[in-house]
């Protein structure tokens, strides 16, 4: 017998009427805290409390394998951040709709001695500090290796409020220990939970909490897997588990584009997602704008598609 079906009949039955909605979320919330409180980091002594206090607490059953499914996830090990039931609600609906366009638009076909490029607008002291004084905005085009094996390049201009053009610099880039390539983005899984779990694992130590350091992976993934959809779609959903995700209804991208937007609740870099609220596509974040993605055949040259 699974461990599922052995909670279900071990719990005692919920009773008629079962628990209002209100009250069932208060136990909720209530066993998360104890659960945050007792958790270790060996993985099956803390499922294992988990499952007790499930049992000895007279939790519902359909309640007690939500919460052990989502300890599974690796998305509540320990409080979220202060964010209502109502806006978890918002922010998990939006991200279905987000993830369910994501999937709708084609993949690219990418072969390994290619690069990814990224052309990518906003603020100047996000770019480089070299710039010339005056302009509001600045652009950043990356040509980044398929594989991770070669170098890179980016090239940075400012963009003049009148709209004339400028010279531009090009830098080399080294591959970035630090960073994804568009390979090892390919290879992650795009099942939610196995998702998230590989994200915790690789952000284990980060941020001042480790679902703010999950999020941050997350969008720092999001401009990239536009090229892969079925990723694209699975980090939103991966998004959608953890506590913290909330609506911001009037925002804007770092080129001045209006749309709809997901953040972490009191995150540290205030960095919204950006999303086209027609089309939800990924607009960037209020720092940055996306302008184009795509695959070049060298590095330096427009991509031969978007």
């Amino acid at each position: 017998m699974n461990e599922h079906a052995e909670l279900v009949e071990l719990l005692p039955p919920p009773g008629d009427p079962v628990l209002p909605p209100a009250r069932e979320r208060v136990l909720k919330e209530h066993l998360l805290r104890e659960i945050a409180r007792d958790a270790k980091p060996a993985p099956r002594p803390l499922r294992s409390r988990i499952r007790h206090r499930l049992l000895t607490t007279g939790v519902p059953a359909a309640l007690a394998l939500a919460v052990l499914a989502g300890v599974e996830a690796g998305g509540i090990l320990d409080d979220g951040p202060a964010v209502s039931a109502a806006q978890r609600h918002r922010a998990e609906v939006l991200l279905a709709r987000i993830a369910l366009a994501a999937d709708s638009r084609p993949a690219a076909a990418v072969r390994d001695d290619q690069y990814v490029y990224t052309e990518v607008r906003g603020a100047k002291r996000y770019f480089a500090d070299f710039l010339p004084a005056g302009d509001t905005l600045a652009q950043r085009e990356d040509w980044h290796a398929v594989d991770g094996r070669r170098k890179g390049l980016a090239r940075i201009r400012a963009i003049p409020a009148d709209g004339g053009a400028t010279g531009h610099i090009d830098m080399s880039l080294d591959a970035d220990p630090n960073g994804t390539t568009y390979r090892e983005l390919t290879a992650l899984p795009t099942d939610p939970a196995a998702l998230l779990r590989a994200l915790y694992a690789r952000t284990t130590g980060q941020g001042p909490t480790h679902e703010e350091a999950v999020f941050e992976s997350i969008g720092a993934m999001l401009p990239d897997s536009l090229l892969v959809p079925s990723l694209n779609s699975a980090l939103y959903r991966a998004a959608s588990l953890l506590p913290g995700m909330v609506v911001v209804n009037h925002t804007a991208d770092g080129a001045g584009r209006r749309g709809v937007g997901l953040t972490f609740f009191g995150s540290r870099r205030d960095t919204t997602w950006v999303f086209d609220p027609s089309s939800l596509a990924f607009l960037g974040t209020t720092r940055t704008a996306v302008i184009e993605v795509g695959i070049a055949d060298r590095a330096g040259q427009p991509p031969v598609h978007g």
